[in-house]
């Protein structure tokens, strides 16, 4: 669905407040390539155990990197470092490099704030708000809005939370963003809005940021959900 732009804004500004803590921003080490992506959390049951970090593959590898936190991502203020480095956690990143997609256990990261005497303090991407089949299939050729929530990189080397305001559309199997996004937001996740099944207007995470070039990719959640790790429901 293509929207008006004042209610673009109205649904870019609904999106920070009830996802905007899900957001990190991350690097990875390499000096010689260095790459800024941004990485959220998704909550895919209500058992803790369900709740993963997601990015796109091609940013982490085996130089590793670290995850930025904001203090509105934390408690109590001012215990929690700056950044954490991958490095530190465990279990560390699956890659599905065929998917585009980078999956993290999240235990390793609650476990590392538990020792540093802090807690995450998150808004997950809940699995009620990710786009199945149907919302896929939804999408066609005409263009879309979608909004991506992600951490930019300002040439002072900041990385503030932003919504860039795009088109997404499908061809096939392929959806894609249909134009090229800043540094920062490989990674981060898409969101497009949709008649749910009472006809109210609801948000969707239509997937996440791959790497483009004139546009960008879109590893969408119908493929991602087969990618995450099984949890007790499933089982």
């Amino acid at each position: 669905m293509l929207l008006d732009p004042d209610a673009e804004n109205d649904v870019a500004y609904e999106l920070c407040q009830i996802v905007g803590r899900a957001i990190l921003p991350y690097r990875s080490s390499d000096a010689v390539d260095q790459r800024f992506g941004t990485a959220f959390f998704y909550q895919g049951t209500d058992d803790p155990v369900g709740e993963s970090l997601l990015t796109a593959a091609d940013l982490v590898g085996v130089q590793g990197g670290e995850f930025g936190l904001r203090a509105s991502v934390t408690e109590p203020a001012g215990v929690a470092p700056a950044a954490v480095a991958e490095g530190d956690i465990r279990p560390g990143w699956a890659r599905f490099p065929g998917d585009g997609v980078a999956v993290l256990p999240t235990a390793g990261l609650h476990r590392y704030a538990g020792d540093g005497g802090w807690r995450w303090r998150v808004q997950q991407v809940p699995a009620g708000i990710a786009a199945g089949p149907e919302v896929v299939a939804r999408l066609g050729a005409a263009a879309t809005s979608a909004f991506v929530l992600a951490h930019g990189v300002r040439e002072d080397g900041s990385r503030p939370l932003e919504v860039a305001i795009e088109r997404v559309v499908r061809d096939g199997d392929a959806v894609g963003i249909t134009a090229e996004l800043p540094p920062g937001y490989v990674g981060a996740p898409v969101f497009v809005v949709q008649a749910d099944a009472t006809g109210e207007m609801s948000p969707y995470c239509l997937g996440l940021v791959l790497p483009g070039v004139d546009g960008h990719p879109v590893a969408t959640f119908d493929r991602i959900r087969a990618l995450l790790p099984p949890t007790a429901s499933d089982v």
